[in-house]
This record gives structure tokens, C-alpha cells and sequence, in this order.
């Protein structure tokens, strides 16, 4: 697993959409005639990530026309057009901005007639554009990445996933603090989803964080904090910020600072 510190939030920001957006242009550049499959959270830390991609694509540095996408997550039972659901916050946020074909994009719907067919269904789809090149996420307080809460099955697939109250209330602030507004399960891709995909990139800024990060990197591999799936990926980067590496041993950091230190 690769460790990447960053003064500052907004240096996180940059240097994943640069990784994001050159990882698509080496796809094209290669002949590949699949699309390149990118896996997406929603939450408030990809936000920046997304700006700055929306900036290299306006630049002409990148282009989505033949990106095909897989969204995390998607509440239970909220109207689509709802504006805490996952699909307004991903096109107001960003597929509206860039070139990306309408179909090309895929995210969960809550509000199928079967949630058992709908989670099979997206496994399948998954499959069938060629697994997913890239998957970056955030991570809870708690340590959750998509809404894989603790103790839930590092093998775990896409399906029906209850929020736990913590998560009810920091997802509030969506809802105007009011946590009754916000829905109690959610449809998510399962750890095994994230972690199958050739490439994973989990993000994690400010204080909160840092003891989500430390497990990441220090803890033990567990069901309890599912962030630490990463560690056992060939291919995992955690991109912090200096708060968020606060909980980290000194050694530990200075070891990372060290050995990433030119690609900072």
C-alpha cells in the first residue's frame, strides 16, 4: 500500500485528479478499445477531486467520453430527483461538467422493485464493462469505506447495507441537521467490489480522520476497520492530509515522507 501525505487538503485534491486523469489518458493512449471503468463516491472529500477534474477536462488535459462509470452507493427509498440523492449530487458535482456519455454512467437505484436483483444486476454490469480500472473512495470516521460499516465481511458484494447511527448523524448535514431525514439503508458495493478493481485510491482529510488512517496503515487487518482491506491490495494509495496523519507513528510517517517524497 502507498501512503501519501499533503500539507494541505486541496494539495490531496490536486494530485488525485492528476493520478485519475492520467491513468484515463494512458488507457486511450494504449489502443485500448474498452472504455477505462471508474469507480466514484460521493461525500464531501472527492468534491475537490472533482473540481479539479472538471478544471483539466475544461483545459483539454482529459476526456471522459470513453470513461465508464460505477457509483458507490445510493440511499433506500430517496426519489432520484431528491437533492441529497446520490444521483443529483453526482451530476450537479460532476458528470454535467464533463463529456461523459449519459449511458456510461452507472449508480445504484434505490428505489427498485427488488434490491436483492438490483445489487446482482450491478455485480453483473461490473463484469461485463471488464472490472473496474480505478476505484476511489473516501473513508468514514469509523473507518468505512463506501457503506461497508464496521464488521461487515471483507468478501462482502453489493447489497443492502443498514447505516449505523454514527453514520446517520455525520451524513445529517446533508439533511439540515435533522437526522431523522436521512435514510436508515443503503444499497453499496461490497468490500470484495472495491478491492477487485485493479486500482484503488481511498482519500482522507482533516483531524477527523486520523484514527481511521492510523488503522489503515498501522492496524490489523479486520472486519472492524474495512479500510484496512487496502493494506492487502497490490495496487491500494491512501492520499492524506496532514491532519488525518496525525494519529500515525513517527516513524511511520517520516517513513512515507521519505520514500514519497518525489512524488509529492
Amino acid at each position: 500500500m502507498r501512503l501519501l501525505i499533503h500539507n494541505t487538503p486541496a494539495e490531496v485534491a490536486v494530485w488525485a485528479a492528476r493520478h485519475i486523469a492520467k491513468r484515463i489518458s494512458d488507457h486511450a493512449a494504449s489502443g485500448e478499445v474498452r472504455p477505462f471503468v471508474l469507480g466514484l463516491p460521493t461525500g464531501s472529500t472527492p468534491l475537490a477531486t472533482y473540481a479539479e477534474l472538471i478544471r483539466l477536462h475544461e483545459a483539454g488535459k482529459v476526456s471522459f467520453a470513453n470513461v465508464v462509470t460505477f457509483n458507490m452507493d445510493e440511499y433506500v427509498g430517496l426519489p432520484e430527483d431528491h437533492p441529497e440523492s446520490y444521483h443529483s449530487f453526482m451530476w450537479k458535482n460532476f458528470f454535467s461538467h464533463v463529456d461523459i456519455p449519459h449511458e456510461n454512467v452507472n449508480i445504484l437505484n434505490g428505489n427498485a422493485p427488488d434490491l436483492t436483483v438490483e445489487c446482482a444486476g450491478y455485480e453483473a454490469a461490473i463484469e461485463v464493462a471488464g472490472g473496474i480500472d480505478l476505484f476511489l473512495g473516501g473513508v468514514g470516521n469509523d473507518g468505512h469505506i463506501a457503506f461497508n460499516e464496521p464488521f461487515s465481511s471483507m468478501s462482502s458484494r453489493t447489497r443492502v447495507k443498514s447505516l449505523t447511527e454514527d453514520t446517520i448523524a455525520a451524513n445529517a448535514r446533508f439533511f439540515g441537521g435533522d437526522t431523522s431525514l436521512v435514510p436508515r439503508t443503503a444499497l453499496t458495493v461490497g468490500v470484495a467490489t472495491i478491492l477487485s478493481a485493479r486500482e484503488v485510491m481511498i482519500l482522507a482529510t482533516g483531524a477527523g480522520k486520523a484514527r481511521a488512517v492510523q488503522q489503515g496503515v498501522e492496524g490489523a487487518y479486520s472486519h472492524v476497520w474495512t479500510i484496512t482491506g487496502l493494506q492487502a491490495h497490490q495496487r491500494g494509495i491512501l492520499v492524506v492530509d496532514d491532519p488525518a496523519a496525525t494519529e500515525l507513528r513517527v516513524s511511520t510517517y517520516r517513513y512515507f515522507k521519505d520514500i514519497e517524497r518525489e512524488n509529492l
